[in-house]
């Protein structure tokens, strides 16, 4: 029996290893001689970092940056060889600031321009970035300010940090870029199509939870439309409209237009990064899961991506789950053969979630399963 497991972190509960193990533990217990292999994985948002270097033997680096309201903090980024992995959230996170102060008029991503400053200084050339989870609608104007770009207002001075100064912009240079800035390959996790500006816009759809208030989603929208008009006299490959342009707030623009990104589907991006599907050849069981498994599952999440790359070569797909949302049977539609939560019996949530009892809950779930398969 050649078993991979491959199940994306239980948020707030078990890592994507942890969540690994547990499992492995199960099929040995119901195929002793099984050979299993434990994949890390994420889908490009929170526990991408982790799950990297852990699944690639990297290292994880600290660096002192500013979070989404100019204050400075610690985030963490890694490296494996030259290859640089980040979530942008960990420096300019919804998650970082308090609720109360959340305004996307005032927040930046600065502190993403920051980490990869030091990763560039490191000697990394090719970054792979979770754009997840933002609390900023600048247009990435923030990161790029941090590399050394250049946002003029009318007297030459630089424009403020935020969505808010978007509007004074007058002139765009990049002389004073960092110029190991052009030997790079930003490859950026990204799941969604929204174009910059419009109705479809980062502002209009993203920014009401991010703490906009009403009156100030079309300012930020025509701010946001005078950026990019900017940019496209710069750079004449600039679109505003290209699908997930309007990704964090515009951050997929940035690296599309400054940086040559490149933007592509978050689990895709991991699954080609660690090589899983050379072990799904030779699998006969793939394990796969994540916290809560419902109809979004099928929306670039990770399970659903592990499970249409094992049906490429028809494997038997198994996925376990900490609860199962409505619609969560169209997964089933979508490559996995059968879905199983782990909660043996009635309990607290935070029981559920214990770390403790959530990989006990794994192991033995995983185990009976495996002995039907026995």
């Amino acid at each position: 029996m050649n078993v991979v497991i491959a199940i994306d972190s239980f948020k707030g509960s078990m890592t994507s290893l942890e969540a690994g193990k547990a499992a492995a533990e199960g099929v040995k217990r119901a195929f002793p001689s099984a050979m299993v292999k434990i994949m890390p994985v994420a889908d490009g948002g929170e526990g991408t970092v982790e799950a990297l270097v852990q699944g690639l033997k990297g290292k994880l680096h600290k660096v002192k940056v500013k979070n989404p309201l100019n204050q400075d903090i610690e985030a963490e980024y890694g490296i494996v060889g030259t290859t640089a992995i980040i979530e942008m959230a960990s420096a300019a996170g919804i998650a970082l600031i308090d609720k109360d102060l959340l305004n996307p008029m005032n927040t930046t991503t600065y502190g993403v321009g920051q980490i990869i400053k030091d990763a560039v200084l490191k000697g990394c050339r090719e970054y792979i970035i979770g754009i997840g989870g933002s609390a900023t609608n600048d247009g990435g104007v923030g990161m790029l300010t941090a590399l050394g770009y250049e946002f003029l207002d009318k007297h030459g001075n630089s424009v403020a940090l935020g969505a808010k100064g978007l509007g004074d912009i007058v002139e765009i240079r990049d002389d004073k870029a960092m110029p190991q800035l052009k030997e790079c390959v930003f490859n950026i996790a990204c799941d969604v199509t929204n174009p910059l500006c419009g109705s479809n816009g980062c502002s209009a759809v993203f920014s009401p939870q991010k703490g906009a208030k009403p009156e100030d989603i079309p300012i930020m929208d025509r701010y946001l439309h005078k950026y990019a008009d900017l940019t496209k006299q710069k750079y004449k490959n600039a679109d505003m409209n290209f699908p997930g342009a309007g990704a964090a707030g515009g951050l997929g623009f940035a690296f599309l237009a400054y940086l040559n990104g490149q933007l592509k589907s978050g689990i895709n991006l991991v699954l080609e990064k660690i090589k899983i599907e050379n072990y799904i050849k030779q699998a006969d069981v793939v394990i796969t899961g994540e916290g809560r498994m419902d109809s979004q599952t099928v929306m670039g999440k990770a399970p659903v991506g592990i499970a249409k790359l094992a049906k490429k070569y028809g494997k038997t797909v198994l996925a376990f789950c900490g609860s199962v949302g409505s619609g969560a049977v169209v997964c089933n539609e979508h490559g996995i053969d059968a879905f199983f939560p782990i909660v043996r019996t009635p309990c607290t949530l935070s029981d559920a979630m214990n770390k403790q009892n959530a990989m006990a809950n794994m192991t033995d779930s995983v185990q009976q399963v495996m002995r039907i398969i026995k």
